[in-house]
């Protein structure tokens, strides 16, 4: 086991951090949801723990099989998973599957399983855009031949999934825009996108604000208002957040004795850190965001060590998105931003999402991989 172990390629501390994540996923999400499944699946309070175990499983099967795969083939395969995402985004967003008054599913024929096309759309994305940004570094600069044929892409997107999953969009637009900066985008040219999004985002607030709550407008609506500190109803949710990481002091009240899994309407998914908070503590809280910090340091470290442009490019884009992403679902979880609904990566209970990140993780791997096999003693004797 061992010996199979030091086997595998990679970033070893990125396959440790994936690993402690998805252990503290398997506690978090039993204790968070055994009440639920207590309720609903006749008292069989493992139900969601073994479903939840399963998708972990997979998710790191993919994740190694993946890593295995020469990053080069990503490129490649972006273009074609571009000619995909689009018309998957708006037969998702016309005819998908409606959870929420959200079409965020689609419904896979004949298996009878839904996705959503949202987390492939954000995969396929940043992989397309450091394809992109790598091929046009002699004329990056240039408005016309480099930024617009980089950015249009992102905004088609970014487009397709706003209506049924604003923050989703917002989470993609910001990370490809970071990514464009690195990419050595000029930013007065960044500045200009990020005054007219401004702009956009202001309307949109202004019509949202004078709009009757129906649909996903009422439901953007309620979540601005009860962050600002409107509808005490609305803002249910976040109080017991509050309570959670309130009541959890520094050492915590120790796994499986949350009591604000009772009230929290998610509090395996979208509220998921204040369950950990309660149950671990302070303390807890602040290992899971140093987890996240040493993904973010080791993803810039394989970045800096890519032999190529495409690969460094990829490796910072989905390193960022996964961290960016997990700091959103914590920063709401103590007020710090309205609820998105996203969650949290590699912790929360959920199917495409795991899965996803998995294979984001899995092609980050494969830059370090191929990295190490080109420095090893091995390969050097060949060459």
């Amino acid at each position: 086991m061992l010996s199979r172990l030091q086997n595998i390629k990679g970033d070893k501390v990125v396959w440790m951090v994936v690993i402690l994540l998805s252990g503290l996923s398997l506690l978090a999400v039993y204790s968070s949801s055994s009440s639920l499944a207590y309720r609903t699946q006749a008292g069989n309070t493992g139900h969601y723990l073994i479903k939840h175990a399963m998708i972990l499983v997979f998710g790191l099967f993919l994740m190694h099989a993946t890593h295995r795969i020469p990053y080069q083939v990503f490129s490649r395969a972006s273009v074609i998973g571009m000619f995909l995402t689009l018309p998957l985004l708006a037969i998702t967003l016309f005819m998908g599957t409606s959870v929420n008054e959200a079409s965020r599913w689609l419904m896979v024929p004949f298996i009878n399983i839904s996705f959503q096309t949202s987390d492939l759309a954000k995969l396929v994305l940043i992989v397309f855009t450091a394809r992109a940004l790598a091929k046009r570094q002699d004329s990056i600069r240039d408005l016309r031949s480099g930024f617009f044929p980089v950015f249009l892409p992102v905004l088609a997107v970014s487009f397709l999934i706003l209506p049924a999953n604003f923050s989703t969009a917002a989470l993609l637009m910001l990370t490809c825009v970071v990514l464009m900066y690195i990419g050595k985008v000029r930013v007065k040219h960044l500045l200009a996108l990020g005054g007219i999004v401004l702009a956009s985002l202001s309307l949109f607030v202004l019509i949202l604000l004078n709009s009757s709550d129906k649909g996903r407008l009422g439901t953007w609506k309620s979540r601005v208002e009860s962050f600002a500190g409107g509808d005490e109803q609305e803002a249910f949710q976040v109080e017991q957040g509050k309570i959670a990481i309130a009541t959890g002091g520094v050492l915590g009240k120790a796994p499986g004795n949350s009591s604000q899994r009772n009230f929290l309407p998610h509090p395996y998914s979208d509220f998921i850190f204040a369950i950990i908070v309660e149950e671990y503590g302070l303390l807890g809280g602040i290992a899971v965001v140093l987890l996240y910090l040493i993904l973010l340091y080791r993803g810039i470290r394989i970045t800096l060590k890519s032999p190529t442009l495409f690969g460094g490019f990829m490796a910072f884009g989905l390193t960022f998105s996964i961290v960016f992403q997990a700091f959103v679902n914590m920063a709401v979880a103590v007020d710090l931003l309205p609820v998105t609904g996203q969650p949290l990566p590699l912790v929360s209970m959920g199917g495409t999402s795991i899965l996803f990140t998995s294979i984001a993780l899995g092609a980050i791997l494969s830059v370090s991989r191929q990295e190490e096999i080109k420095t090893s003693p091995a390969h050097a004797a060949a060459a």
